[in-house]
């Protein structure tokens, strides 16, 4: 066998190996993280699939023999490219995931099982919740506490919420955490760091602490004077209370949010995501993802992105397409939820683009661990995400249920509401990561929970101006371990998403549906993976170093001068919209080129194998409609919930229900149902199928004397739980 034919061999029975035990490990991780009910899912199964996946990346003789392979072919002038790309990038993952000792290694293990297991108790919190103004308990998760912050009229509510969001930090403190942070730490020691935060910054991003927070210095210092003039005008506006940590998003946004919040029905979310990428031309080259984007007890309380199978390319040139799981924490009853959640929906699903067109000859340049850089990962799905806030992107995709556009008065009182306090959002990144430098420089003595709790304090104070209306211990990130130290990456991703959008919008005049971004992004930024470093590719697309210019000059743009361009750029697309044909639903399925399941837990709602990708978002909408209507009829008889939403229908379409005719000529063929003339025919056509008869002649008499003034939004659901099915539309 030549030497060549041996390298392509070693490469090749790794990149299998490797492949599969990463799907081992991201199954399980999958699996726990939602709380599936399968006893194929464990922590314990989750450790040791992450132990064997970790055993084969830290292991010293596949290290040595790719450095072997490589000294020895670099002279070769017959060597194959991608074998020389392959041996490269299993040494620098090696290197990252590198146990030097024994020592190293059993602290590593150690660390896992203690990670693994603050992470299940964590999720299985039943004390988060808060009161409402009728005094009764709610439950709820981090998510839907900091919505109901945003969004709750009654003061008390919004403290509720906040102390409850307070808790999760004493929880996870007492459960185990200072001892997570001494193991880190030891860790990062025992392989030649000064602490845990060097080491994982070094290893993902290419570059330490040092160079780090030379930029984020620079980032904080320029922007903390827009802090306290922020600061200072919510209080001169709002009033003293209003700089409270509970009452902060609510004084900025409170009363805007109950106004945007029926354009924004999560039911439409993912068909608007979806023609949203479509019109950008991005596809997914073939993936196949599983959402699960419905909030849940015991659900983990963060929105990501995982790839159980990673795109890449095997040496007969055979495309492997990613296999993707993402998910997000939305309330479809929670006012404000909707909009919360599709902006996480579109961040993952950028994530999901990205790593789905990496086309490189191995698994490892398209797995989101280092050294794959958190800013270039984090990138790609901030720069999608941050399309929801253009009104541009609301005069086309935020609709109401019945089409209505989104007016552009309350994209203005948004506006006017939100920018002067833009800072807010830089900063409370920044704290997360000037957090977690100090907890990990602390001394191993000084690791206590008390200690832990009075430095967030001083963080909170330093960095934000006062307390955190998002407690930094109740930030999921720094608890779990592939998240830890990672929040500097999305200050330095938002500092290029600034920079990007400059580009697009220098070269193109604008981003939302420009079929050009998906292209450009791909060949700029995707295809190679984390075979580039990320400022690298940041100043080839953009022809600028990496800086917070842009960023900064958006947060300083005068407010007038804001209104007036996106008064403009939402009029532009408002009369595009008016002129051009209506979508093709089959565009859909051509341009992304994705199979997309959607699931709540281990139920599986639609799959667009079965019904294409518009037919899967119909089904999803309609499990949503009727997870709002069993939310809002809680109690209520299935007579009594056909008759208020059939009801409701009638008052809607044709404005009255006593008299109404309409229709009765087309229904000779079936008996009248009610005393009054409606004709429930299409109610009895609709409902045959779920074996519902059996309470139809109960909903059409009761309908003849109901005047009750039931506000439901549209379409109109009767939940079939006779028949134990999804819910059905009818009409």
């Amino acid at each position: 066998m030549t030497l060549q034919a041996a390298a392509q061999n070693f490469v090749n029975d790794f990149n299998e190996t490797y492949a599969q035990k990463h799907k081992a490990f991201e199954d399980q991780f999958w699996g726990t993280k939602m709380a599936l009910s399968s006893t194929d899912y464990s922590t314990e199964l989750l450790s040791s699939t992450k132990k064997e996946m970790e055993d084969l990346l830290s292991d010293p003789e596949i290290l040595k023999k790719a450095k072997q392979f490589k000294e020895e072919l670099k002279d070769d002038d017959d060597s194959n490219d991608n074998v020389m790309r392959c041996l490269n990038i299993i040494i620098r993952t090696c290197q990252c995931n590198a146990f030097p000792t024994p020592q190293a290694k059993q602290i590593r293990e150690q660390t896992n099982q203690f990670e693994d297991t603050l992470s299940q108790k964590r999720n299985e919190m039943t004390t988060l919740g808060y009161t409402n103004d009728k005094g009764e308990f709610v439950q709820a998760s981090s998510v839907g506490l900091r919505t109901t912050m945003r969004t709750a009229s009654d003061e008390a509510v919004r403290k509720s919420a906040y102390t409850s969001l307070q808790s999760i930090g004493d929880f996870c403190l007492k459960e185990g955490f200072p001892e997570i942070v001494k193991l880190r730490n030891k860790l990062a020691k025992q392989v030649g760091y000064a602490d845990y935060y060097d080491y994982t910054v070094t290893n993902a991003e290419g570059f330490g602490k040092e160079r780090l927070f030379e930029i984020l210095d620079g980032l904080e210092e320029g922007t903390r004077p827009l802090m306290v003039q922020a600061r200072q005008q919510l209080q001169t506006e709002k009033g003293d209370s209003s700089i409270e940590p509970w009452n902060m998003g609510y004084a900025m946004a409170g009363s805007v949010v109950p106004k945007m919040d029926p354009y924004f029905p999560f039911s439409k979310s993912v068909e608007n995501y979806m023609r949203s990428y479509a019109a950008m031309k991005i596809s997914y080259c073939g993936a196949t993802m599983t959402l699960d984007l419905l909030d849940r007890p015991k659900k983990y309380s963060n929105g990501f992105c995982h790839w159980p199978q990673c795109a890449w390319v095997q040496p007969n040139e055979t495309f492997v397409p990613s296999q993707t799981n993402f998910t997000s924490l939305a309330d479809p009853t929670a006012v404000g939820s909707g909009l919360t959640a599709l902006n996480t929906l579109m961040h993952e699903a950028g994530h999901a683009a990205h790593f789905a067109n990496i086309r490189q000859p191995s698994p490892l340049f398209s797995q989101e661990r280092a050294p794959t850089s958190v800013a270039y990962a984090e990138n790609q799905s901030m720069f999608l995400d941050s399309l929801v806030g253009d009104a541009a992107w609301r005069a086309k995709y935020a609709r109401d249920v019945t089409g209505k556009v989104l007016p552009f008065e309350i994209i203005e009182e948004d506006v006017r509401s939100t920018h002067p306090y833009k800072v807010f959002a830089l900063r409370a990144m920044l704290a997360v990561s000037y957090f977690e430098k100090a907890l990990y420089e602390l001394p191993e003595e000084q690791v206590t929970c008390d200690n832990i709790l009075k430095l967030a304090e001083e963080i909170e104070l330093k960095i934000q101006g006062g307390p955190s209306s998002r407690p930094l211990l109740s930030v999921p990130h720094i608890y779990s371990d592939e998240a830890s130290c990672y929040y500097q990456g999305y200050t330095l991703a938002e500092m290029s998403v600034h920079q990007t959008r400059e580009f697009f919008k220098q070269r193109d005049g604008h981003i939302v549906d420009n079929p050009k971004v998906g292209p450009t992004l791909t060949k700029a930024y995707w295809e190679c993976g984390n075979s580039r470093p990320f400022l690298e590719l940041v100043q080839e697309l953009t022809g600028k170093e990496l800086s917070g210019k842009a960023w900064i000059d958006a947060l300083t743009t005068n407010v007038e001068d804001l209104v007036t361009s996106e008064k403009k750029e939402y009029e532009e697309m408002f009369q595009k919209c008016a002129e051009e044909k209506q979508d093709d639903d089959d565009d859909l399925d051509d341009v992304l080129q994705m199979t997309v399941r959607f699931v709540d837990g281990d139920e599986v709602i639609a799959d667009s194998k079965d019904s294409g990708l518009y037919g899967a978002c119909r089904k999803f909408e309609t499990f949503v409609a009727g997870r709002v209507a069993a939310a809002k009829y809680q109690g209520y008889t299935l007579a009594e919930m056909s008759v208020h939403q059939t009801g409701e229908f009638f008052k809607q379409r044709d404005g009255h229900i006593i008299d109404n005719y309409d229709g009765a000529p087309k229904v000779l063929a079936y008996k009248r149902m009610t005393t009054k003339g409606i004709c429930a025919s299409k109610l009895k056509a609709m409902c045959a199928p779920i074996g519902a008869q059996r309470f139809l002649r109960k909903t059409a008499s009761r309908l003849s004397t109901s005047n009750d003034d039931i506000h439901v939004p549209t379409p109109f659901w009767i939940p079939a739980v006779a028949a134990g099915s999804a819910s059905i539309p009818l009409w």
